[in-house]
């Protein structure tokens, strides 16, 4: 075997169960040897020093920067973990530290850097190479390596280099041609001919179970673990991804001056960039070339075509309506389930060959579409990413690794999509089935698409972490964690609540001031229908959230701008009740008469909040059954910003003498009401991580005669 086919194996993602240490050792050494090897290999396209520091893609730093960013990510990302205790340079490993890959397109940056030259930084990845080969030959290594182990640090920055190698590339290939240079070892497909004929062929219907686990045989990012599963109906997929030659009708008949056929944000890219056709083809007096990584050659029909997700969309808008068929992108479930039926071999059973135009094994460029089979199919994986429909979201039972918190969870926002299926030059984790990619739907990748008919509608939920601060308090605050060993306040309060109607009739409950929703689901377990209400929008579409996905998503404080990541999932024995729930906004002092005849109403933590309290408990009355429940708690902590002091319950002096809170109940409701009985109840709001309200509120329960 060639050197240069060693090396492209070693480019795969290494196996995690060896049974011996040294072994896998040395397998890690090989991995990292050879993805530093390739990528400053690729960097020999440039043809000059001045290369290094052109921006061929507005939205992104000159190439000088990811040179230098994968060696500052290990130093970087080894700091924080505490495997080395010393840097190398400061200034460089603050310079190369964060790049702009997820910039709008409409959001430019223009700021100055003062860059270092070419040479400064080959020394200092020199370095770096030096420094992580030493630690790879010295660091103890105990099996299994999991993702709390220092070795999956190194893992992490292997995986992060092999990425760069990719996105660098497409950089490359975007940077004006003068100025790049082929070079040995990237050589693209010799061969091209006509595109085939691009024919819908069906896809049996299946549930699918996708998601990693956390001893799978090989590294993974945070967002591949977890466990997501779906019904997928019949369908049928295009047997080829959309070549040259085929998305060439689409731009011969006016597809890039018809508005209709692009969304309204694909539209606004459009006519912001003045698109009039792919990225990659040049226009000549002749018609169309095609640029690959380093040179200009003539347009290959039958390779797939580079375009972005609003690109894609449009093709398949126009299509659709051209065949009479409505077809659209894969989604990620359909495309796992394409890759299964299929019987795609993932990267334990390769052999010395991939079975496709991925890991740089065959090609440094697209080939063909017709030249890799997957059975009746072509190109499931390799050649060119293939854009889906689907925004990318975390599985059921996503966490953050603490050493990169920052790679997944800022392409929650629902504008970045999935790509499936890897590229010509995707390598390591991104040539795996598991990889999971996502990119805002204007980038260009090497990527490109096949369509599908079918009517299967996608539901993922909502991937946004919740980041306002006041309502990722009360999610941490009823969802979340206890700490100092006290209960969960609003499950607490609620209980206490539905002994308090033991043999009482149980229909319908009232949970006013409801913040997320754990104390009206409580609730649920013991009444047919349950109401929550709260004055906030925002808590009530975060307990609707938790009430349909099961799941909420946010970000806590932990040190000044630090935040934690965190999900809360629905108990096991809480999901039953959720049918029996629903959430309204509403002022709690000016009810609308629907919100009438129930055996038990709830206010937690509410009146001492309320502009008008004594208003709140003079009408409440008439919203209870005759010997219905109140329950009230407080710690009667009144503020002039949410009540003025007129109107306090309690907490001042009246003809020299103090009133009480409970003295203020007592009056408010004495007419209408029994107190039955009253009690203590702690509760503790995290703010931040060394910070913490502990607060001991009154509960008060009360009987209308």
């Amino acid at each position: 075997m060639r050197a240069a086919d060693r090396g492209n194996l070693n480019l795969r993602a290494v196996s995690l169960r060896e049974k011996d240490p040294e072994t896998l050792r040395v397998r890690i050494k090989e991995a990292f040897s050879s993805t530093y090897e390739r990528f400053e290999s690729l960097f020999g396209h440039l043809a000059s020093e001045e290369a290094f520091y052109l921006r061929p893609e507005p939205l992104r730093h000159p190439h000088i920067f990811y040179f230098g960013h994968t060696a500052v990510f290990f130093i970087n990302k080894l700091v924080l973990a505490k495997v080395l205790h010393k840097r190398i340079d400061p200034k460089l490993e603050s310079i190369f530290a964060v790049g702009v890959d997820e910039m709008s397109w409409d959001d430019l940056d223009d700021a100055h850097y003062d860059w270092p030259t070419v040479e400064q930084t080959r020394e200092y990845r020199a370095k770096v190479r030096e420094t992580v080969e030493d630690l790879i030959e010295t660091l103890p290594l105990e099996l299994p390596v999991t993702w709390e182990s220092p070795w999956w640090v190194i893992l992490m920055g292997i995986e992060h280099e092999r990425i760069h190698i990719e996105t660098s590339s497409v950089l490359i290939r975007q940077t004006d041609i003068d100025m790049v240079r082929p070079q040995k070892g990237w050589a693209r497909c010799q061969k091209s001919g006509p595109a085939p004929e691009n024919i819908l062929l069906p896809v049996p219907g299946k549930e699918i179970t996708i998601g990693k686990k956390r001893d799978d045989d090989f590294y993974g990012w945070d967002n591949e673990y977890g466990v997501h599963k779906a019904e997928i109906p019949d369908f049928k997929a295009s047997r080829y991804l959309v070549t040259n030659g085929e998305f060439m009708a689409f731009v011969e008949e006016g597809g890039y001056r018809e508005d209709r056929w692009w969304s309204e944000e694909g539209l606004a890219w459009r006519l912001y960039k003045k698109a009039e056709h792919p990225h990659f083809w040049i226009p000549t007096e002749d018609g169309f070339k095609y640029r690959s990584l380093s040179e200009i050659i003539e347009m290959p029909m039958d390779w797939p075509v580079d375009v972005n997700y609003h690109e894609a969309k449009a093709f398949c808008n126009w299509l659709s309506e051209k065949s009479g068929k409505k077809l659209r992108l894969p989604t990620e479930d359909e495309w796992y389930r394409l890759y299964e039926y299929c019987r795609v071999p993932d990267r334990p059973l390769w052999g010395e060959k991939a079975p496709a135009n991925i890991g740089l094994e065959h090609y440094a460029s697209a080939s063909s579409v017709t030249e890799f089979p997957h059975g009746e199919f072509f190109d499931v994986i390799g050649n060119v990413w293939q854009w889906t429909e689907t925004p990318i979201y975390p599985f059921e039972g996503f966490e953050v690794h603490p050493i990169y918190d920052d790679f997944t969870t800022p392409t929650y926002d629902g504008r970045h999509n999935l790509i499936k299926g890897g590229s010509f030059a995707s390598t390591g984790d991104e040539a795996l089935k598991s990889a999971r990619y996502a990119f805002r739907r204007h980038f260009f990748q090497h990527a490109g698409f096949r369509y599908v008919e079918s009517d299967y509608e996608e539901r993922i939920g909502s991937a946004a972490y919740e980041s306002d601060e006041q309502v990722s308090q009360y999610c941490e605050f009823a969802w979340g964690d206890t700490y100092f060993g006290v209960k969960n306040y609003p499950q607490r309060c609620a209980q206490i609540a539905l002994k308090a109607t033991e043999g009482k009739e149980r229909k319908r409950a009232l949970d006013i001031g409801c913040a997320t929703g754990r104390s009206t689901i409580e609730l649920a377990r013991e009444f047919e229908k349950v109401t929550g209400l709260d004055f906030s929008a925002r808590f009530i579409g975060a307990a609707e959230r938790m009430r349909t996905e099961k799941r909420l998503r946010y970000t806590i404080s932990t040190e000044g701008d630090l935040v934690e990541y965190k999900e809360a999932l629905l108990p096991d024995d809480l999901k039953p009740y959720t049918e029996n729930v629903e959430f309204w906004q509403a002022d709690a002092c000016n009810l609308k008469p629907i919100f009438t005849g129930y055996d038990l109403v709830t206010a937690f933590n509410l009146i001492d909040r309320l502009y008008d309290p004594a208003k709140f408990l003079r009408d409440i009355a008439g919203r209870i059954n005759r010997g219905g429940t109140l329950v009230l708690s407080s710690p009667y902590t009144w503020l002039e910003e949410f009540t003025p002091k007129e109107r306090w319950l309690g907490g001042f002096k009246r003809d020299g003498e103090p009133v009480w809170t409970l003295d203020g109940l007592k009056e408010a409701l004495g007419r209408d009401f029994d107190l039955v009985e009253m009690e203590d109840v702690e509760f503790v709001i995290r703010e931040t991580s060394r910070k913490f309200q502990h607060s001991i509120a009154q509960l008060t329960i009360w009987r209308k005669r």
